[in-house]
């Protein structure tokens, strides 16, 4: 056992790696999936969204401009990347293109002593979820979120909210205080057509978040992500820490554009009390999810009820396995735009009864 893991698997202690300062180094990866060569006006668009908008200097790593056949049959090479960005001096951050499906793959191609030894910042989110947890259980905090191809190369113009909170995710050393953002979108961008990245996309106000459960104030390591990927690992059950190192952490839980139904979501959720697990959460922040696709639009009221389901689903879920713990729903992070880079394995503090959610080192 390491002798800087607890037994039950949970670090002895998290560190959040150095902020970056303007003008830093980022490290540009594909450790999921890459769309580059598909759509490289909405990748270069990202680059100069890092030099223009937040002032830092982009450097492509060897997966950055590989396709995505090359990818998938080359996990290692996507692994190499992680590790060299984190053991360059002279990266500070590193962030992902996109995200994908197989990143669970990767994981085992991480020699740990690297990452360890070198705690960079790195972001990303969805199948990113993978590489956050591994991270985790090196007691490195990671954010959720951005990734280049999808919030940095937001059509038009990127949100306030998105840049506000990724600038503290880029540049302070805590998240501090979350707010709902104002409005809020899941309309796919046309990536097809290159002049539709001029033209903003369609938002809707938000209602802001939802509380349900318990009344206490309630505070812990945040653990988590997007719950198709999550499923994966605890299928595989490889990667995971021992269940008890999850006691009094707060599970950030969101899902993707594959849109899954609210019953799939609901019996993974009861999968996972069953087992035992989702009664050691102090509480729960619950993204909001994409209703549409590109593949796949909805006319607003059959949006409306899909985010309805799933929060009902949740709730109920964690009203029969853990009625204490307060779960905060529509919250603006993971497949939701704008977009707030919350950390995985940050310390985050709820309380239902100020209706707050704010980050600090515990």
């Amino acid at each position: 056992m390491d002798s800087e893991t607890e037994q039950n698997g949970r670090p002895e202690t998290f560190v959040t790696p150095p902020p970056l300062e303007c003008g830093d180094r980022i490290a540009v990866i594909a450790p999921a999936s890459n769309r580059r060569t598909d759509f490289g006006e909405v990748y270069d668009l990202g680059l100069e969204r890092l030099r223009e908008v937040f002032e830092l200097e982009p450097v492509e790593y060897p997966t950055a401009t590989r396709d995505a056949e090359y990818l998938l049959e080359n996990p290692e090479q996507r692994a190499q990347d992680v590790m060299d960005a984190f053991e360059d001096p002279e990266i500070t951050g590193v962030i992902a293109v996109i995200g994908g499906n197989d990143q669970i793959r990767v994981l085992k191609h991480l020699d740990p002593d690297v990452l360890r030894a070198n705690p960079t910042r790195f972001y990303g989110y969805s199948d990113n979820t993978n590489l956050a947890l591994y991270l985790w259980n090196l007691g490195i905090v990671t954010y959720y979120g951005p990734c280049l191809m999808t919030e940095l190369a937001m059509d038009e113009r990127m949100f306030e909210h998105t840049i506000e909170f990724t600038e503290r995710a880029f540049f302070a050393d805590s998240l501090g205080a979350l707010r709902p953002a104002t409005e809020f979108t899941d309309e796919p961008g046309d990536w097809a057509t290159p002049a539709q990245l001029e033209d903003p996309r369609g938002t809707e106000p938000n209602p802001g978040w939802q509380w349900d459960g318990g009344d206490d104030p309630v505070s812990g390591r945040l653990w988590g992500g997007c719950l198709e990927i999550l499923d994966q690992q605890f299928i595989v059950d490889r990667y995971l820490p021992n269940e008890s190192a999850l006691d009094g952490t707060v599970l950030a839980l969101e899902t993707s554009e594959e849109l899954p139904d609210a019953e799939w979501v609901a019996g993974v959720l009861r999968a996972l009390g069953e087992r035992g697990v989702l009664e050691r959460f102090a509480g729960v922040l619950v993204g909001r999810p994409p209703a549409r696709t590109h593949l796949e639009d909805r006319p607003a009221d059959e949006r409306e009820a899909y985010r309805h389901q799933q929060r009902q689903v949740i709730e109920d879920v964690f009203a029969r396995y853990n009625p204490d713990a307060p779960v905060v729903t529509n919250v603006d992070f993971g497949h939701t735009w704008p977009t707030t880079p919350i950390p995985i394995g940050g310390w985050v503090e709820i309380d239902p009864q100020e209706e707050t959610v704010r980050f600090e080192e515990g």
